[in-house]
C-alpha cells in the first residue's frame, strides 16, 4: 500500500457522511451517475457480468452497475467511504460486495477475475497512476472491459475543471484537484498499451453551465473517458 496519498485519504474520509447527499460535496457524482453507467453498460452490458468498481468511494458507480444486474466489488482504501456504502445498500436493498483492499494487492490474489473493471475520478488521486492501471489490467479477464475516467492537464483543463468548477460554480469542494496530478490522454493510452490493454474510444465529458447539464462528446480538452479491451492471447 505504497502507493497512496495519505492527504487525499484523509480528505474524502472527512466528507464520507456526504456520499449520498445530491446537494452534498459530491453533487457533480450524483448529476452524471447515469451518464457514467450508461457508457458503460453500452460499450459491455452490465446484466450478469462480474464487475469491479476501484476506488469506489460511498458507492454511487457500484450500486448503479448491480442495479443494471452485474455483481459488482467495490473497492476503496477509506473504511469511512465504505461504511457509507455499504449502510445505503443494505437500505435501499441493492447486492453489492465491499472490501478494504489495495487494488495491485487484489491483483496478485485474484488476477483475470473481472470482465470489467471501472476506476472513474480515482487516478489523479494517487501517486503513481500507472500503477493502478497495471493492476486493473491484471485484474481483467482477457477480452475483458477497462473503464477508466480523469481529467486532462492543460492550460484549459486548469481554467476549467479547478479554477471554474472548484472556486466560480463551486461544483466541487476546493482543493479536490491537483494540476500537476491531471493525466492527458495520450499518458494514459500509452500506460494501458503497456499492460495489454487496447484502447477503443476516448470520449470527452462536458458541462453546459447555462443549462447545467452533461453530456458526451469527442473533445477530451478537460474531462475523458478511456475505453479499453484486454487483449486475448494468440493460439499458435
Amino acid at each position: 500500500m505504497d502507493n497512496v496519498d495519505s492527504s487525499e485519504l484523509a480528505k474524502f474520509a472527512g466528507r464520507a457522511a456526504e456520499w449520498w447527499d445530491p446537494s452534498g460535496a459530491f453533487r457533480t457524482l450524483h448529476e452524471i451517475n447515469e451518464l457514467r453507467v450508461g457508457y458503460i453498460d453500452e460499450r459491455a452490458p452490465l446484466a450478469g457480468r462480474r464487475v469491479l468498481d476501484v476506488g469506489c468511494g460511498g458507492g454511487l458507480l457500484s450500486e448503479a452497475m448491480a442495479r443494471r444486474g452485474a455483481t459488482v466489488l467495490g473497492i476503496d482504501l477509506g473504511s469511512e467511504n465504505l461504511e457509507v456504502a455499504r449502510a445505503h445498500a443494505a437500505g435501499a436493498g441493492v447486492s453489492v460486495d465491499y472490501a478494504v483492499v489495495d487494488v495491485e494487492a487484489l491483483a496478485g490474489e485474484q488476477p483475470a477475475s473481472f470482465e470489467i473493471v471501472t476506476c472513474l475520478e480515482m487516478l489523479e488521486h494517487v501517486p503513481e497512476p500507472q500503477r493502478v492501471v497495471a493492476a486493473c489490467s491484471a485484474l481483467l479477464a482477457p477480452g475483458g472491459a477497462a473503464f477508466f475516467s480523469t481529467i486532462n492537464r492543460n492550460p484549459k483543463s486548469f481554467a476549467l475543471a479547478i479554477v471554474g468548477a472548484e472556486y466560480v460554480l463551486g461544483l466541487l469542494p476546493r482543493g479536490t484537484h491537483e494540476y500537476l496530478k491531471m493525466i492527458r490522454p495520450s499518458e494514459l493510452a500509452a500506460w494501458c498499451r503497456r499492460t495489454h490493454l487496447e484502447v477503443a474510444e476516448l470520449t470527452g465529458l462536458h458541462f453546459n453551465p447555462l443549462l447545467h447539464t452533461y453530456s458526451l462528446g469527442g473533445n477530451v480538452d478537460v474531462n475523458y473517458f478511456l475505453y479499453a479491451r484486454k487483449a486475448v492471447p494468440v493460439k499458435e
